[in-house]
């Protein structure tokens, strides 16, 4: 089995994070030998981690998908690409790492199905788990009966309490997160939230099993859901929590979900959040439940999104990006702090993605995070969007304003000098646009 990991990036100039590394190898060590995929070409049967750095066109990535074993994973190092948007599409999203400052990408990971790299038959990791959930003081103790029992069933420890609510029977963002964050504060095992109202067909250890700082489910998959949470004991869940949290009292009438969408688009931007995207199993409607083997979690919902946000058009500019879960053009990829005693921020707009080689684009995005780790100008935050078309230029560039930052407009096909930020920094006031001119190669 190759080990070698740090030598085969290098060799393919490749960046990645420490977490990104770490799950790379946890990859490995399941499913096999790791290969950088060759355009055109089709993965070794020994290969079981095929790392993808070019995005493939419609044949290509039909002819990728087809070659795939069951028992492998396809990593992309550089997620944040929306060329790569279409083969994600065609596979199972299994998980997306932030970006940070030693790996300035999205590494996105998935496959076939979640089987090769789920808990083994008869696993028990149910120690390392607390399940934790509320429900409105009006609903009554039996509202969470059924969860109750089965948790005693399989022995996995539970907190489940009923809290007082502002609406009556309905349970809003701000309380359900307030709890959470109690919850958090009283135990020391990784959480486990599940809608009091759901049943378990089986112990739900794939979230504890996969070591990461949170798992949930995108219903269709662009909807971030709060029926089914895990949080693990770390930094980065905690940091979502507490944003979350801090978001929701600020906008008690948004839905949880959406709320819960921004709070990982923002924890996301700063820190190398190592999200897992649930399977439908853990988040299996009553009434398409199937057969209880093929199911772990089922939710008192129907089998439509009525449930996850009262208006269907909510949220629409994000949903190309949340489905290969990436962030999107009206989202801060990264931000960035530097040494300097200073409040000020300048947000680079990276334009014309859409249109880029996937290298240049990547070697673009390394460009800016180095010339602002070499000079920062003074400031003392580095926000770095990504905007494909305009519309998102001009919400990025609105964002920006509207916070008092300097903003560069670059594309990726430009050479930008070393010295970059200090001269923005000196020629331009707060608010203002520098747009670097050049032409392509």
């Amino acid at each position: 089995m190759q080990t070698n990991f740090d030598q085969l990036l290098a060799v393919n100039g490749i960046r990645m994070g420490v977490a990104q590394r770490q799950r790379l190898a946890w990859l490995s060590a399941r499913l096999g030998r790791v290969a950088v995929h060759q355009a055109g070409s089709v993965p070794a049967r020994d290969h079981g981690v095929i790392i993808l750095v070019e995005p493939p066109t419609g044949p290509a990535a039909e002819l990728l998908y087809r070659s795939l074993r069951t028992d492998c994973a396809v990593v992309v190092p550089f997620g944040e690409n929306p060329a790569f948007d279409f083969l994600k599409s065609k596979l199972t999203d299994f998980g997306t790492i932030g970006p940070s400052f030693d790996g300035p990408h999205e590494m996105w990971w998935g496959g076939l199905n979640w089987r090769p790299i789920a808990p083994e038959a008869g696993a028990r990791s149910g120690a390392e788990l607390r399940v934790v959930s509320c429900y409105p003081h009006a609903l009554g103790d039996d509202h969470a009966r059924a969860l109750r029992e089965k948790l005693a069933e399989f022995d996995i420890a539970c907190d489940i309490a009923p809290i007082d609510t502002a609406d009556g029977e309905t349970m809003r963002a701000p309380e359900k997160s307030a709890f959470m964050l109690r919850m958090w504060e009283e135990h020391r095992e990784p959480l486990l939230f599940i809608e009091a109202d759901a049943t378990l067909s089986e112990p739900p250890l794939l979230p504890s099993h996969l070591a990461c700082d949170i798992a949930l489910h995108k219903w269709n998959r662009w909807e971030m859901s709060a029926r089914t949470l895990h949080l693990g004991r770390t930094p980065a869940a905690e940091a979502l929590l507490r944003n979350w949290h801090h978001i929701a009292t600020a906008y008690p009438g948004v839905w949880d979900g959406y709320l819960l969408d921004q709070a990982w688009s923002l924890t996301s931007s700063q820190m190398a959040l190592d999200t897992a995207w649930l399977p439908r199993s853990y988040h299996a409607p009553a009434e398409d439940a199937g057969t209880p083997r093929h199911t772990t979690i089922v939710h008192n919902l129907p089998t439509d999104n009525s449930d996850l946000g009262p208006d269907a058009e909510f949220g629409v500019a994000m949903r190309a990006a949340r489905r290969a879960s990436r962030s999107g053009g009206r989202d801060t990829m990264i931000v960035i702090k530097s040494q300097a005693a200073s409040n000020d921020a300048i947000t680079v707009i990276l334009r014309d993605i859409a249109t880029s080689d996937a290298r240049e684009m990547a070697a673009s995005i390394e460009a800016v995070t180095g010339a602002f780790a070499a000079d920062c100008g003074g400031f003392g935050r580095l926000e770095l969007a990504l905007c494909p078309w305009q519309d998102d230029i001009r919400a990025a560039k609105s964002a920006a304003k509207s916070a008092n930052n300097r903003i560069i407009e670059i594309a990726p096909w430009q050479a930008l000098p070393t010295d970059l930020f200090r001269t923005v920094s000196q020629s331009c006031d707060a608010g203002s646009v520098v747009v670097m001119a050049g032409q392509r190669g």
